[in-house]
């Protein structure tokens, strides 16, 4: 493993956490939450467990972040912030 590369990520991932809680907009939450998986399954890869990888690829990056996405276009807005 680099161990370099693996602070690179764990900070991206501190950051990324940080910015989808704060954000507002749902949108960008969401997207952001996506990021944020992503860079899970690149630690989960850079760590050796592929297998692991792959599934949070698949789900938490891939289908988790599509019906996110997707339930924050079905909403609709109550107030005009």
């Amino acid at each position: 493993m680099i161990w370099q590369f693996d602070i690179i990520i764990l900070i991206f991932l501190v950051v990324a956490a940080i910015v989808s809680l704060r954000l507002k907009d749902l949108l960008g939450a969401s997207m952001v939450f996506g990021i944020y998986s992503f860079l899970i399954c690149l630690l989960w890869a850079e760590m050796g467990a592929v297998d692991v990888a792959f599934t949070e690829a698949a789900v938490g990056a891939g289908v988790s972040t599509v019906i996110m996405i997707a339930t924050v276009f079905s909403t609709t807005r109550r107030s005009k912030d």
